[in-house]
């Protein structure tokens, strides 16, 4: 009788329900690392286009070492526009998701919560659960816990709540529980955490800012439309693609991905002799509620920092 991993049945099982499709890599370039093509990373966030925002670079990275990456949206987007129905926002955020697929490779799943009204139920927690299991995933990010939007903090606590959960085999028993549990992150918010003024690891992504441009660009009703307005801060949109790159680029990730004072020791730590090409960055601050992990574990699961 064969043997098979949890990974194995879970990668078989999809398969069979889905089918196999096999898209082309639009963004990345060619394959990853033989030794990393097992490893599978989830961005759980609240909004569509918040993954890409606050952790885009750093999947463009992990997936051209080959990394597998899914990105999950705990709410359906529907209140993120000033003008049109609620369900014609939410299809209009739908359709952009599946732009961002096809260029950055990706899986994407969207659950039908009320943008706005999302809470920390157990029916939540337990869709939480069933994500990360079914992903089996080795790294799994989110947002800070004192971030600025209610679907955040709550998006926060799902995960939170779940860090220790996925590894209780009686809890969703139908979703086999996690051989090994992941990695928990958060993302870097617009409020600093008073309690760890520094972030635990920085991603350079200054090789890929325009790759991250690139994706965040097919959330156009978000970019070019909604955060303008709701803003308020009188930006003249581009007309030309080229001049929506440029501006996505400015915007939204050179301005986000600014190095400051206190990320200075962390970039030293983990690039030593590369501190100086540094100009870019994503950071995250480990949640401490999954898998406890020293300087040696950060670097396998970041095959990017000196080893």
């Amino acid at each position: 009788m064969t043997t098979y991993s949890r990974r194995q049945f879970l990668k078989t099982t999809a398969i069979i329900a889905t089918g196999l499709t096999i898209v082309p890599n639009t963004v990345f370039g060619k394959a990853g690392d033989r030794e990393n093509k097992g490893k599978r990373v989830i961005v759980i966030c609240a909004h569509p286009d918040d993954a890409e925002l606050t952790s885009g670079g750093t999947c463009i990275l992990l997936s051209r070492m080959g990394y597998k990456i899914k990105y999950v949206s705990l709410t359906n987007g529907n209140k993120g526009h000033h003008k049109g129905t609620k369900n014609e926002i939410a299809i209009r955020r739908y359709n952009e998701v599946q732009e961002v697929k096809r260029r950055m490779n990706c899986e994407y799943e969207i659950l039908n919560n009320e943008d706005g009204e999302l809470e920390s139920t157990l029916k939540n927690r337990m869709e939480v659960i069933r994500l990360i299991r079914e992903w089996d995933a080795d790294i799994v990010i989110t947002h800070p816990p004192y971030d600025y939007h209610p679907d955040h903090r709550h998006t926060s606590l799902l995960v939170q709540d779940a860090a220790f959960l996925v590894n209780v085999p009686k809890i969703l028993p139908e979703v086999p529980a996690v051989e090994q549990s992941p990695l928990f992150l958060y993302t870097r918010g617009r409020y600093i955490n008073p309690q760890k003024l520094q972030p635990d690891i920085v991603v350079d992504i200054t090789p890929v800012i325009r790759e991250k441009a690139y994706v965040i660009d097919a959330h156009v009703s978000q970019m070019y439309e909604w955060l303008p307005w709701i803003n308020r801060n009188n930006d003249v949109i581009p007309e030309t693609e080229e001049g929506k790159i440029e501006y996505i680029l400015r915007q939204y990730v050179l301005k986000r991905g600014e190095i400051k004072e206190k990320d200075k020791p962390v970039v030293e730590k983990w690039y030593r002799d590369n501190t100086k090409k540094v100009k870019t960055i994503e950071a995250f601050e480990i949640c401490e509620f999954g898998r406890t992990v020293d300087d040696q574990d950060i670097r396998e699961l970041f095959p990017m920092f000196y080893r």
